[in-house]
């Protein structure tokens, strides 16, 4: 992994559906209850990409996190 990238957990409001999870074309994806959670290693620019485009698409954003391998995926 780059120094200057991290793996981040984005948790969204409600469940996307394809067409919306295909604007995220980097990040795996779990549904989490009623909430979509978007996994990946991204660099600044490109967490602000993400963070962008939820904002773009008049998604709830719920949770930015860093996380590190011990964490693992969904809690």
């Amino acid at each position: 992994m780059d120094p200057a990238s991290a793996r981040y957990l984005i948790r969204i409001n409600g469940h996307l559906g394809a067409v919306l999870l295909s604007a995220f074309p980097g990040m795996t994806w779990q549904l989490n209850g009623r909430e979509t959670v978007l996994t990946g290693v991204l660099d600044r620019s490109g967490l602000h990409g993400v963070l962008f485009e939820i904002e773009s698409l008049g998604l709830e954003l719920l949770e930015v996190r860093q996380i590190t391998d011990r964490e693992g995926d969904v809690t």
